[in-house]
């Protein structure tokens, strides 16, 4: 994996994660107060500052092939997990990512929360919405970036491009003061969906012992290869969406045809003799004494 591409892969994962980040800082800034809105951001890049420290130079006290095989395996539920959204997604089963309706929905939450401050913080709502956002968000851009970086051993280039990327996307949130609602994310996280799969059993199978023919150049057969598995499913998934809706409009035909007749129809009468004595109903009452079908004995 060369420089380019390990700066590209990183800068488009933690791209995705700071759209969603930023939704919630603005939505949190314009609709409650800027001031406790940053200071929730700054505790918790604080916090995010301190799991870097702590946890990059613990990873070299473990061996490579144990690393590679925990970060592997890592990598590949997360990048599963991506693409089953975005397949999801794609194919019409799931709506799409809609950062405009989460927006919205953020903003909602926020006007309707009381106010009021706790430990030095005005608006300890605008606080916490966003120290929630920026840290679970940032701890996605953080595993990212240092397990890429460490197994190819350029934690430097990995950590330049996920500061690039939040710093890009952070800029452009604050020119426009709006969320990002027409990247395309579903897009971007099936891409990066497909890189971290692919990466993630590289080095997952590297860390069990498979030597991969060609070492890093196997990458340009796996990736292709899990891509376009992915994009098979989700044709399929799309053909029995199609399927399935082209079949309800018969059904609602059939329905349709059982209705009751229209008001003021003429119904056909018979002319047969007319009886004077009590007529018995399908819905009558069962006799006095007599048994009901759950009464008789089976």
């Amino acid at each position: 994996m060369n420089s380019a591409a390990l700066f590209l892969t990183v800068f488009v994962a933690c791209a995705v994660e700071a759209v969603e980040a930023l939704t919630i800082i603005l939505a949190a800034g314009l609709t409650r107060e800027w001031r406790s809105t940053f200071q929730g951001m700054a505790v918790a890049l604080v916090v995010l500052a301190i799991v870097v420290a702590a946890v990059g130079p613990a990873l070299t006290l473990f061996p490579l092939w144990v690393l590679r095989l925990l970060v592997g395996a890592l990598l590949a539920v997360f990048g599963i997990m991506w693409l089953r959204k975005a397949i999801l997604r794609a194919s019409g089963y799931k709506g799409l990512h809609d950062e405009a309706g989460i927006y919205e929905r953020q903003v909602a939450a926020a006007r309707a929360a009381s106010a009021g401050g706790r430990f030095g913080v005005r608006d300890w709502y605008a606080f916490t919405l966003s120290f929630k956002g920026v840290l679970l968000e940032g701890l996605e851009v953080v595993f990212i970036a240092i397990t890429f970086g460490d197994n190819q051993g350029n934690l430097g280039l990995a950590a330049l491009a996920a500061a690039a990327a939040v710093l890009v996307i952070a800029g452009v949130g604050i020119a426009a003061r709006a969320p990002l609602a027409r990247v395309p994310e579903n897009a971007m996280k099936f891409a990066v969906g497909v890189m971290l799969t692919s990466f993630g059993t590289f080095w997952g199978a590297e860390g069990a012992g498979v030597h991969w023919p060609g070492t890093d150049a196997a990458l340009l057969v796996i990736i292709p290869a899990i891509a376009i598995v992915c994009l098979a499913y989700t044709a399929l998934l799309r053909r029995t969406r199609a399927t399935i809706q082209a079949d309800v409009p018969p059904q609602a035909a059939a329905a349709s045809s059982a209705e009751p007749a229209p008001a003021g129809a003429t119904l056909p009468t018979t002319t047969g003799p007319t009886t004077t004595g009590p007529t018995t109903s399908p819905t009558a009452e069962p006799a006095a004494g007599s048994l009901t079908s759950e009464e008789m004995p089976r």
